[in-house]
């Protein structure tokens, strides 16, 4: 194989992360302000999606994500625009699927989403939710809103909302709905109820190996098969950096993760951030932070271990500067993704991506492509 091989994508996500200029922390609106300029920034680097998360929390400003991703469609003609995360559990999903239909209709087809159940659980006391129904609300949600998306009209009955009865929604989004994902951090039972609903799969990897991951990639294939879909795309989601050298990077950039892991640690009972562990997370692990070739050959090797078909950069973190966000965003469009599509080109070894090829599926299990 020679060239660069055509079909893999790369995106970025923030957290909605407030970012510092020069010795200043920004202000929440200029945060937010921020977000639909390195949106613009992405598109003119040429990268394949945009996405921004839902968090709820000081220091975070993408509480109203359908808000942000609208602005970002009105700012854009061509970029994909998401969700890092949309906690479902949380949100409606007759209100969710108004919003991005409505997203989608801005962008003229551009919407997507990632599902997940929540890691950081603030939005539940918030939306006055019990954290004890973590499971049972994400399962019942789910399944009204993949039926949401993929029937025309829907009569439904369930604990956590009032029942629909013959409910055609408006704005429609296409047939079949927007492209939708369903994000995991590694368990097992969510990469089945990925398989189970036909959606694709996107794996938060934010510590150890990431080739750890891809037993779970060969379950969500066979599970995949065995309730009879097609293959679907595999994504990761990583966080990281790219400088000019590894040295300016892994200096930037501990700077800033390091009282991150250290708030992790004490509300969540993560590791603790130490020089070693760092080291060990940029080296071998999960933290894609260095100069662009460095990042290209380990984002290769990601590629390559979990079968993928996309790689989303979580490229904000508390109070990095928005320099060194806005050199990261330009590096990984203009420098790592040509360079990780010449080395899977030169080199692909096993790797097979599970499918290159969103469609959206309605209920009789036809095919709408993306």
């Amino acid at each position: 194989m020679s060239g660069q091989v055509e079909g893999v994508e790369f995106g970025l996500n923030s957290f909605g992360d407030v970012a510092t200029d020069g010795d200043r922390v920004m202000t929440d609106a200029e945060s937010v302000r921020l977000l639909i300029e390195e949106a613009q920034l992405a598109e003119s680097v040429g990268l394949d999606v945009f996405s921004v998360g839902e968090h709820y929390k000081q220091d975070s400003v993408d509480s109203a994500t359908p808000v942000l991703l609208a602005a970002a469609a009105q700012a854009t003609s061509r970029i994909r625009l998401g969700t890092s995360v949309t906690v479902l559990s949380t949100q409606d999903p007759v209100r969710l699927y108004q919003q991005f239909a409505t997203v989608d209709a801005l962008s003229n087809g551009r919407a997507e989403m990632v599902l997940g159940r929540a890691s950081a659980i603030e939005s539940f006391p918030l939306f006055g939710y019990d954290i004890a129904e973590y499971e049972q609300i994400f399962d019942e949600k789910l399944e009204l809103f993949t039926r949401l998306l993929r029937e025309e009209s829907v009569t439904w009955s369930g604990r956590y909302r009032a029942a629909l009865e013959n409910v055609r929604l408006h704005p429609r989004m296409p047939e079949g709905g927007i492209p939708t994902w369903i994000r995991i951090g590694g368990s097992p039972d969510s990469v089945i109820r990925a398989a189970k609903h036909g959606l694709p799969l996107m794996m938060a990897i934010i510590g150890g190996r990431p080739e750890r991951f891809a037993g779970h990639v060969e379950l969500y294939l066979r599970a995949l098969a065995q309730f009879g879909h097609r293959e679907l795309p595999v994504a990761q989601h990583s966080i990281g950096l790219i400088a000019e050298t590894d040295d300016d990077a892994r200096n930037a950039h501990w700077r800033y993760w390091e009282p991150m892991v250290q708030q992790l640690s004490r509300e969540r009972g993560f590791y603790p951030p130490t020089p070693e562990r760092y080291a060990e997370e940029v080296d071998t692990g999960a933290l894609y932070v260095g100069a662009p070739e460095t990042v290209a050959q380990k984002m290769a090797k990601a590629f390559r271990d979990n079968h993928l078909s996309r790689f989303d950069l979580k490229y904000d973190i508390t109070h990095l500067p928005r320099q060194a966000r806005e050199q990261t965003i330009r590096l990984l469009g203009e420098k790592v993704a040509p360079r990780v599509r010449e080395l899977l080109a030169e080199d692909p070894g096993d790797w097979r991506p599970a499918s290159r090829d969103i469609a959206r599926i309605t209920k009789d299990g036809k095919a709408v492509h993306a």
